[in-house]
């Protein structure tokens, strides 16, 4: 299999729920006019406590300085397991769980941070950029590793990455347990030719911008029967959404797309206080127990909390959980 460290260099900002209003126009010109940004990798998440916006250096520009903003101070890169074109079959686990022991678990070891982004199309890896040599050192064995430069793969080579090593996890630290949260929403994983965006800019407006009055506090987390939760993706061209089912019903069903069977998911929201970036193991604490089950889930990282997106139907006899279905899936 094939890791790919893609040519995107990442910031991880967050946005008050009571400043969006002076970002509105910076993150209308980032979804809908993207040749006048040259962004090309954006994703806006919407929590109960903040918008997370995660973009490339081109689109970090177009947001000003700001007490309503907050900025973690690294670079981020994002990786991309390939698996050399073939797909999984529909009773396979698909998402984070299959990239949970490959990837996630063996960064956690090493004690690097992660940041995960799972799409309609695929899962990325965000890792800070100076963990990169101890990353590509802690996967070269498993992985053919290459680094995209000017739209070009190029093999990592092993010489390349003998700076920054740590020793092999002895020094790891025990990951800490998190409560947890499993809200009433049901979820869907769906996706848009970006070609059609114009067509549902009102709606998408709508929901990203004007769904909660900027006033309200979030309750906390023993109040949260049903929780406020939509991402959308827009990066290297492909279009990935996130919403529970009551946001769906205001989009047209024709327009977006989504797997032949439909699945819905539910969330498992990880974390009683902001998780922080720092922390190693969460993302491989939740996705190796799923992985060991074969459980298909997203996961996707925000600058306050984890959330991981798993199957709503619980097989019965005879039957299988079924994956998401990605155009491009993603295997380990």
């Amino acid at each position: 299999m094939d890791l790919h460290i893609l040519d995107h260099r990442l910031r991880v900002t967050s946005i008050s729920k009571t400043g969006l209003v002076h970002f509105t126009h910076p993150l209308i010109k980032l979804i809908f006019l993207r040749n006048r940004s040259r962004c090309k990798f954006l994703s806006l998440t919407e929590t109960p406590e903040n918008y997370t916006v995660v973009l490339d250096e081109e689109g970090f520009k177009e947001l000003q300085p700001s007490e309503h903003l907050q900025v973690e101070g690294s670079t981020w890169l994002p990786l991309n397991v390939v698996s050399n074109g073939n797909t999984s079959s529909s009773s396979q686990a698909v998402g984070v769980t299959k990239i949970a022991k490959s990837v996630i678990a063996p960064l956690a070891e090493q004690n690097v941070s992660v940041f995960m982004l799972s799409t309609y199309q695929t899962d990325f890896i965000l890792v800070r950029e100076k963990d990169l040599s101890v990353v590509i050192h802690t996967l070269q064995e498993e992985f053919n590793i290459y680094k995209e430069v000017g739209g070009e793969s190029v093999p990592v080579h092993q010489q390349d990455t003998q700076n920054g090593l740590r020793r092999n996890g002895k020094d790891a630290a025990k990951a800490t347990v998190h409560p947890v949260l499993i809200p009433e929403n049901q979820f869907c994983v769906m996706s848009l030719d970006p070609d059609t965006l114009p067509a549902i800019a009102t709606t998408l407006i709508d929901v990203l911008f004007y769904s909660n009055s900027p006033k309200e506090e979030p309750h906390s987390s023993e109040d949260l029967q049903c929780v406020k939760f939509f991402s959308f993706s827009l990066i290297d061209g492909y279009v990935s959404l996130v919403m529970d089912t009551e946001a769906q019903r205001q989009f047209p069903a024709d327009l977006l797309f989504t797997s032949s069977s439909g699945e819905l998911w539910r969330m498992v929201r990880i974390g009683g206080q902001p998780l922080g970036f720092d922390e190693c193991g969460i993302v491989a604490q939740i996705s190796q127990p799923l992985a060991d089950s074969d459980i298909s889930a997203y996961y996707i990282s925000t600058f306050s909390f984890d959330h991981a997106l798993v199957n709503y139907l619980v097989p019965g006899p005879g039957k299988s959980v079924s994956g998401p279905g990605r155009k491009h899936t993603t295997e380990a």
